[in-house]
């Protein structure tokens, strides 16, 4: 088995569709894949029709966007194998769907009294089947440049971070809310890369509701932070992930398959 627990596509903020996704992880020898679009499950049933036909087993995924209130951090919780109806994700993802396009939808404008030129129908219609529109497909009208590239990272700099006229972020769920909702619906929650974000002091505290794993192969990890999340995952049980968290050209350089995961008995 070869497991890439961690690949987005064009339901969020990946440059690629399903399909072209799954044709990478077959090439690849991917077994097994989950796709964890933010905060949305409406790739699922596409994913599942196109596993059958390219061979690769689909395990429901998520990827949601949450906040360590007591920590002032942002952590992002997967979830996986929940019920195909989802219904307290979608209680809980919703809203934050809806506050993330509202709010890309103001950058938009700030953006454009800065002096640069940007059309709001392409920019969404780009973005489908996603209907919500992020910084990338912002970033993609307005430049050619790879996401890697220096000239990518500082326009993306110079517009989303510090005082740039399109800085700042919307309210995120709570974390503790987010482990609730994948239990809830049947699940399995997963902290996705907490090197990254620095999420560790939070996952005892998670662990106590309900939380099942902590992702530990990841782009962003070092050996630093798999010691961490070994001593974690055998200290309060809990199960260990990994994946790519491609993102096409949208993200980091990497193909499908690159960074996989070991499969629980959880998600089969």
């Amino acid at each position: 088995m070869k497991a890439d627990l961690h690949v987005h596509s064009t339901y969020s903020d990946g440059s690629d569709s399903i399909e072209e996704v799954m044709r990478e992880a077959q090439l690849n020898g991917v077994t097994h894949l989950s796709f964890v679009d933010h905060d949305t499950t409406a790739g699922l049933l596409e994913a599942q029709r196109l596993g059958e036909h390219y061979g690769i087993i689909i395990i429901p995924g998520i990827e949601i966007s949450a906040y360590d209130f007591k920590r002032n951090r942002k952590v992002h919780i997967l979830g996986y194998n929940y019920q195909p109806n989802a219904g307290h994700i979608k209680q809980l993802c919703n809203p934050l769907l809806k506050r993330r396009h509202a709010h890309t939808l103001w950058q938009i404008e700030q953006i454009r009294q800065a002096g640069y030129s940007l059309d709001v129908t392409t920019i969404i219609e780009a973005a489908k089947p996603s209907e919500t529109v992020y910084k990338q497909h912002v970033m993609q009208q307005l430049t050619n440049a790879s996401f890697s590239s220096a000239a990518y990272q500082s326009l993306y700099r110079k517009l989303f971070k510090g005082d740039g006229p399109a800085a700042g972020d919307i309210e995120y769920a709570d974390a503790f809310d987010a482990v609730h909702a994948v239990v809830a619906d049947g699940g399995v929650a997963v902290v996705a890369h907490p090197g990254q974000l620095d999420s560790y002091d939070l996952i005892p505290e998670l662990a106590e509701i309900g939380l099942a794993g902590i992702e530990r192969n990841h782009m962003d990890h070092d050996e630093q932070d798999v010691l961490m999340v070994e001593a974690l995952a055998e200290r309060y049980q809990l199960l260990m992930t990994g994946g790519t968290d491609y993102h096409g050209s949208f993200g980091t350089h990497i193909q499908v398959g690159d960074i996989t995961s070991q499969i629980s008995p959880l998600f089969r």
